[in-house]
């Protein structure tokens, strides 16, 4: 079989073994995700997880559809760049469920993984690691560090990133590139309706809209500020969508700055789909992706700044503006650049909403891990 690469629409298989997957939160996002690929898992499809740290703002959920649900208990240790998870309760459910395959999060610090993969080996049993890639490391220690991830990826019959350039950041740390597979990281599914209809002209203000969660390295600060310096006929209503740690900063921030912001806290389902129907334009400065994918499926123009690679996957010149991280004068001209051309910024909506339909959506991203897990049960 062919390996996915890109999320290109391809033929449907199913998996017939049963699979295991941990994952250190289960976020509300990934709902759907994991009931569709537990779909496509016929021997069965089960979901271990614990809570996150106090103050993450990560809304999570227990409720599953299809895919079945395992609580695991997270001792969290220390915090930042020293943050370790340990997760009790995962080789308990493994002698429980007993899958033929388990999917982990490709993260080393999380200190429990290595005994769940020690006890699939023991049973010649696959594990396939999901992570974003493998930046490049640039510290004194750069050596060192790499050399433990290499020994970590090491243990994984395969690996999946959610982009391309995940997948060139573990080729080039030597793991086998027949042993890679893209997933593109994905919470719509394919668009079975038309894009939502927009008119040429904005309706004046033109209305701009981030989704995410509020906290410093999302760039929302430097969004506020850039739409502050714009022309008075160019300033856009923003609506911020999310919580954080920094709402309260933010919020105070835009009183000062920019008034016209609207912060509407957390939203989800027909609430969030009405913001995304009804914006002009889908801004994420900082770093982070999962909701450009969203803003594709709503046939939106984007301006991104480049982050784990799913945005340039996902974004280019064709649908939207792909920015360096942290230039909020790069930020205030691509805004200016869009906010001035109605009818240039329709086209480019028309442009994201084909990607949708072609290549980012739940089904490519299913559609990944099913080949992965075909393939390392020949």
């Amino acid at each position: 079989m062919e390996k996915l690469r890109t999320g290109e629409a391809c033929s449907m298989s199913n998996f017939k073994g049963r699979v295991g997957l941990a994952q250190r939160v289960l976020p509300r996002y990934r709902a759907s995700f994991f009931d569709m690929l537990a779909e496509r898992c016929t021997g069965g499809f089960s979901v271990i997880a614990g809570q996150p740290r106090p103050g993450e703002a990560i809304g999570t959920t227990t409720e599953l559809r299809e895919a079945k649900y395992s609580p695991a208990r997270n001792i969290h240790l220390l915090s930042g760049p020293l943050y370790f998870c340990w997760q009790r309760g995962l080789l308990a459910w493994l002698r429980t469920w007993d899958p033929q395959v388990l999917i982990v999060e490709a993260n080393p610090r999380y200190l429990s993984t290595p005994h769940a993969v020690n006890w699939m080996k023991q049973r010649n049993r696959p594990v396939i690691g999901w992570g974003l890639g493998a930046p490049r490391l640039r510290d004194g220690l750069a050596g060192l560090r790499q050399a433990r991830r290499q020994r970590f990826l090491s243990q994984f019959d395969a690996l999946i990133a959610y982009s391309q350039r995940g997948e060139n950041e573990y080729r080039r740390l030597g793991f086998p590139a027949d042993r890679i597979f893209v997933a593109p990281n994905a919470v719509a599914p394919r668009p079975q309706a038309e894009a939502p209809k927009r008119n040429v002209k904005f309706v004046t203000p033109a209305t701009v809209l981030f989704v995410g969660r509020l906290q410093a390295r999302k760039g929302i600060d430097s969004l506020l500020r850039a739409a502050a310096g714009l022309p008075k006929e160019l300033q856009p209503g923003l609506q911020i969508v999310g919580e954080g740690p920094a709402r309260l900063e933010l919020e105070d921030l835009a009183a000062e700055v920019y008034p016209a912001a609207e912060f509407t806290g957390a939203l989800y389902g027909p609430a969030l789909e009405v913001l995304f129907a009804a914006a002009d334009l889908f801004v994420l400065p900082g770093t982070g992706g999962l909701a450009i994918q969203q803003a594709l499926a709503y046939g939106l123009p984007i301006i991104v700044a480049e982050g784990d690679g799913s945005q340039e996957d996902m974004v280019s010149s064709v649908n939207g503006w792909l920015l360096p991280i942290g230039d909020e004068a790069a930020l205030r001209a691509a805004l200016a650049e869009a906010l001035s051309d109605g009818e240039r910024l329709r086209q480019m909506g028309a442009a994201s909403f084909r990607l949708a339909q072609e290549r980012f959506n739940l089904e490519a991203m299913v559609q990944g891990f099913v080949t992965a897990l075909n393939e390392v049960t020949k």
